[in-house]
């Protein structure tokens, strides 16, 4: 695939010390790293002092995002795999390959020189590792060469990208990208639509998380709804969906404390992943015992299992372990063909990002007995009072019911994106 005049203009004008590129997904900023930068610096460097090493969130995201799309172009002979000490071989060098999720992580980089450094989804990296690699580029021909999606204004990135230090940026948005057909490009905007994900992840913006988390919806919580029937009547104006297309029925349940609330959701995915759908939600406040959430649990389990004749998984908040088991025991005497496991509580960020997406993709709906869900996500809000993005949880909206429908497609969320 050619490049386009951004990435040409890239490798014709990246002769800085620090060189980033800035801007949207998809965008085209890792292929021409991936492709023709990373192994144009290191085999520059061969033979020079120094170590090389490419850093990314995890070793996990550097197989995923880096080298396994340079052993693609350049075969296995010369983009090796990561071995135990962390070193992969890359065009006969070896590259260091470190998780900047963590200090500890990338402890090892202390002391030595690096002649040069690949940095991948670098707003996400810890500050202090940033910090530590900043005195180890000591060569005159050291590089550093980085790829990111923005964050907030006032970021720490942010504030070195606009220091006076030798930097080359460049900033892309995703209509960067010729080779991107139309309808993608289209179908990923109309996903971000109305949200901060369109400013940073289509525009390439540095912009601050304010306001309703769920605009879209809820601007116009009717365009979500549907109902699941045993067959479609086709006059009716709202989207309806038959019993037998519903696949995977879970429910999330989210134990409260002080001021929150014992939350149950319950969701369907239909066949591919193509739609998630919200069938039945409650919340419960009061003192319970362990065996009144457990009465309430299988209660609210045989409401679903009547509406849908099936509850395959149950999702419980993995803080509370005790309530958990008791949960387990529950399903185990009621359900016993129900598979019940604690929730992966992968991050929030992730999990409201899908949410968008679904909602924009026109691929999220919710049913009759969803109030407290619907009341949720229409009052979410972000947390005007922190720099980073955070969803408010001070009791003022309900997080529960938030918490509870995640885990029921956490797992999944990759399988929904590339559905959707």
């Amino acid at each position: 695939m050619p490049y386009t005049i951004k990435q040409k203009e890239y490798i014709a004008n990246a002769t800085h010390r620090w060189n980033i590129k800035s801007g949207a997904v998809r965008s085209g900023k890792s292929f021409v790293d991936v492709t023709c930068i990373v192994p144009m610096r290191i085999r520059e460097r061969i033979g020079k002092d120094g170590l090389c090493f490419i850093i990314g969130v995890s070793k996990e995201t550097i197989e995923r995002n880096v080298l396994q799309p340079m052993r693609e172009r350049y075969t296995s002979d010369v983009v090796g795999t990561i071995n135990s000490r962390n070193i992969a071989k890359v065009c006969g060098e070896d590259v260091y390959c470190l998780g900047a999720e963590k200090v500890s992580q990338v402890a090892k980089i202390q002391g030595a020189s690096a002649k040069y450094i690949y940095g991948d989804e670098v707003s996400k990296w810890n500050e202090d590792v940033f910090n530590m690699i900043k005195s180890r580029l000591d060569k005159p021909y050291s590089r550093f060469d980085g790829s990111l999606n923005p964050e907030h204004p006032t970021h720490w990135l942010k504030k070195f990208i606009d220091s006076d230090a030798d930097i080359y940026l460049q900033e892309y948005t995703i209509f960067d990208n010729k080779f991107l057909s139309e309808e993608f490009v289209k179908n990923l905007c109309n996903e971000y639509e109305g949200t901060i994900f369109y400013d940073r992840l289509i525009l390439g913006k540095w912009v601050r998380a304010e306001g309703a988390i769920y605009r879209r919806f809820a601007d116009n919580p009717k365009k979500f709804y549907c109902q699941i029937t045993d067959k479609i009547n086709t006059d009716l104006p709202y989207r309806q969906f038959l019993k037998s297309e519903l696949e995977e029925v879970t429910i999330g349940i989210d134990f409260g404390g002080n001021k929150s609330g014992h939350a149950f959701v319950a969701t369907a995915k239909t066949r591919g992943y193509n739609n998630l759908i919200a069938l039945k939600s409650e919340r419960h406040f009061g003192e319970y015992d362990g065996n009144d959430i457990d009465r309430l649990a299988i209660n609210f389990a045989q409401s679903v299992f009547d509406l849908c004749g099936v509850v395959d998984f149950v999702y419980w908040d993995n803080a509370e372990t005790v309530l958990g088991r008791g949960i387990k025991r529950a399903f185990e005497e009621h359900f016993p063909n129900t598979i019940v496991r604690p929730a992966r509580k992968c991050p929030v960020q992730d999990r409201i990002q899908c949410t968008l997406r679904l909602m924009g993709a026109r691929r999220f709906f919710y049913t009759d007995g969803c109030d407290t869900l619907k009341t949720a996500l229409c009052e979410a809000v972000w947390n005007d009072k922190k720099l980073v993005d955070e969803r408010l949880d001070d009791g003022s909206t309900d997080i529960d019911s938030l918490d509870g429908f995640e885990y029921t497609f956490e797992r999944d969320m990759k399988r929904f994106i590339r559905a959707v």
